[in-house]
Formats: structure tokens, C-alpha cells, sequence
């Protein structure tokens, strides 16, 4: 089972230099289509910033990352930015810089400090937890059957990581990989459930249904 460290819920820092304000939020995040989710809102929330910079990095070996500059000097927000991440040794999060320009040019080494220390900021407000590596599993359900799905799921403390309650409910749970196989089993005995074919790939027909 391979371990390790993220951060437990959202957090927020903040550095100010020369008028400038630099805005630093961070996510437990597992997908990039979380990540991009979470960018759109964030873009959407701050349309009037000149810039919002980021890095993230996945999955417990650590090799899954990027970074943005957004429009600011080549690596000198994205990369610091990431530089932290590093630093704390994180994977499974992504970490957003807004920044709203206060008149005066910092310059590269400026700018680079700032990114650096607005997410240090962020991190230093988080709780940094262990945690493994997980495996989502994407369900379709009647709604006459939700309920019982709901139940199974806060019994069993599984994060929801997305849901759409309309019409067929679609939920998208996170699952500790060591225990996809039993979880797998335990839903197979839940009325109208069905699992994302491309999901159900990935396991033996020993233990789909």
C-alpha cells in the first residue's frame, strides 16, 4: 500500500508586496478534471485579477505535475509554486496563486519570492495528513434505490468526489485501493446500481457485477 502526504481540506494564504496582493488557495485534489473544475470556479470568482497562477502534482509516486505561469515571466510563479509542493513533500493537491497588481513592477526575483511565499502561506495555514492511494468508481442508480446507496456510503465513511441527482443519479466515489475489490462486492447488492463500464474493465469479471 503505498503512502502519502496531501493536505486534509482547503486552505488559504496571502502575501503583499508594493501594492500587489497575492492570493493563495489550496485543494486536496485527486483528477484533473477536478483540478480544472476548481480553476474555472476560481478564474470565475476573481475575473478581474491579472493573474492566477498554479502547480499541482498526483498520484502517490509523485509523477503527475504541472504549473502555470499564466502570463507572468517564465517559472517565475508556476515553478515556485510547485517548489512548495516539493518542499512539503505533497502530492494530491493543487495550490492556485491570484495575483492583483498594485502599480509597481516587482521584477523576476520579486515576483518569484512572492509566488514562493504566498503558497508557503497557504501550506503553512493547512493540515498535512497521510493518506493512500485511492481508486474512483463511477455509479449510475435509480433514484428509488439513492437512498440506500447514501446509507452504504456514509456507513462506510467513502468521499464523494462528484454527483448528479437528476433524472438517473450519477455518483463518482473515492475508495482506498486496498479496498475497491470488498467495496465492489458490497455495492453489487444494491438494486438498479450500475458501474462505469470503464471502470468495471479494470476488474476481474470475478468481481463485477
Amino acid at each position: 500500500m503505498s503512502k502519502f502526504l496531501t493536505i486534509k481540506s482547503p486552505s488559504e494564504g496571502i502575501y503583499k508586496e508594493k501594492g500587489s496582493r497575492f492570493l493563495a488557495y489550496t485543494w486536496p485534489v485527486s483528477s484533473e478534471d477536478e483540478i480544472k473544475n476548481l480553476l474555472a470556479a476560481l478564474k470565475k470568482d476573481h475575473h478581474k485579477a491579472r493573474h492566477i497562477c498554479f502547480a499541482y502534482r498526483l498520484g502517490a509516486d509523485k509523477a503527475n505535475f504541472k504549473y502555470s505561469d499564466d502570463g507572468e515571466p517564465h517559472n517565475s510563479a508556476g515553478f515556485p509554486i510547485l517548489g512548495q509542493i516539493k518542499s512539503f513533500d505533497l502530492t494530491n493537491i493543487l495550490i492556485a496563486v491570484v495575483r492583483y497588481f498594485g502599480g509597481t513592477k516587482l521584477g523576476l526575483g520579486g515576483l518569484t519570492s512572492a509566488y514562493k511565499d504566498a503558497a508557503k502561506d497557504a501550506l503553512e495555514h493547512a493540515s498535512i495528513v497521510e493518506d493512500v492511494e485511492h481508486e474512483t468508481i463511477s455509479i449510475t442508480i435509480d433514484y428509488a434505490h439513492l437512498s440506500e446507496l447514501m446509507n452504504f456510503i456514509k456507513h462506510n465513511n467513502i468521499k464523494i468526489s462528484e454527483q448528479d441527482l437528476g433524472g438517473e443519479c450519477k455518483v463518482v466515489v473515492s475508495v482506498a485501493k486496498e479496498n475497491v475489490i470488498n467495496t465492489i462486492g458490497a455495492l453489487g447488492k444494491i438494486s438498479s446500481l450500475r458501474l462505469n463500464p470503464n471502470f468495471k474493465s479494470q476488474i476481474s469479471n470475478n468481481h463485477f457485477f
